[in-house]
């Protein structure tokens, strides 16, 4: 810019406040379907060890989000009205018959998809197509049905207590199972669903996830591999974390299992996994530029 000249003025768009007050009916409705939600979901997950990711990553969810709104803005266009209304209108009935019947799963899958369905109607699917990761990520938020939780950890517990116990056997150490009790010695454990990974699963495969989009803003069949290696990675951490628990039964007692090591082994498998996925991360470097290449 030469000396004296004026600063060229940079066009901004300006429009009254009444221009905007169409949209107020639009914020109260979404915040008399949200506050009472997650006030649910707060009590009946949050407050558990299984939910207690919650908060975190409804947070990081909102601020993908927010760093995709000029993306969204830009390629704005409406949606499919008739597609948009039914799906609302299916989304609002679901949700008043779940908050009648004091489900809160239910509640919190219908709010969301009052969520995708208002978005659509106003910036269309193209744009929300541009913002799938945040919107994917966001359903990590919402508790999963209990009956889901039952029919996921049970199994996956009986297998990861009969392989350790499998595994210390081989080794000498004198160990037996009856279903999700273990004997170690005169000391019994219970193999309880915090050791059956499906809370591990959900907040390791948020963080990995949410790792490999922020570093690479990755594609989806990059995520999707990595999900399912991240899956792996949870379930080989929590036979690990079951052995670390028997062992220290075995060597210190029962009560030592119980307290703070307990906590502590659930912590050092969390973060030896953070760490495996960033190695992992870096190793498929390769992979990763293969299947971006591609989908250019």
């Amino acid at each position: 810019m030469l000396p004296g000249s004026a600063r060229p003025s940079v066009p901004r768009l300006s429009l009254p406040w009444r221009s905007y007050v169409w949209a107020l009916p639009l914020v109260c409705g979404i915040l008399a379907i949200a506050i009472p939600t997650f006030l649910g979901i707060a009590q009946v997950s949050w407050s558990t060890e299984q939910g207690a990711h919650g908060p975190i990553v409804l947070a990081i969810g909102l601020w993908l989000l927010a760093r995709k709104w000029s993306v969204l803005a830009d390629n704005a266009r409406p949606g499919n009205p008739a597609l948009g209304w039914s799906m609302l209108a299916i989304a609002l009935i679901g949700y008043m018959a779940a908050r009648l019947v004091g489900s809160i799963t239910i509640e919190s899958a219908m709010m969301y998809a009052a969520f995708l369905a208002t978005l659509h109607l106003f910036v269309g699917a193209s744009a929300m197509r541009m913002a799938w990761f945040p919107l994917a990520f966001l359903l990590f938020v919402l508790p999963p049905p209990g009956s889901v939780v039952a029919a996921a950890t049970q199994p996956l517990r009986l297998e990861i207590s009969q392989q350790a116990v499998n595994f210390l056997a081989m080794l000498g150490y004198p160990v037996a199972r009856a279903g999700l009790i273990i004997y170690v010695n005169q000391y019994v454990l219970e193999v309880k669903a915090a050791c059956g990974g499906l809370n591990s699963i959900i907040s390791l495969t948020a963080i990995g996830l949410f790792y490999a989009y922020i570093r690479h803003n990755s594609n989806a069949r990059y995520v999707s591999i990595l999900f399912f290696v991240i899956v792996a990675m949870a379930i080989a951490a929590n036979f690990v974390r079951v052995l670390i628990l028997i062992l220290t039964t075995y060597y210190l007692g029962d009560r030592a299992a119980q307290g703070f090591l307990h906590q502590f082994a659930g912590l050092t498998m969390f973060t030896v996994v953070i760490g495996g996925i960033i190695v992992l991360d870096h190793v498929a470097g390769p992979l990763r530029r293969s299947l971006e290449a591609k989908a250019v």
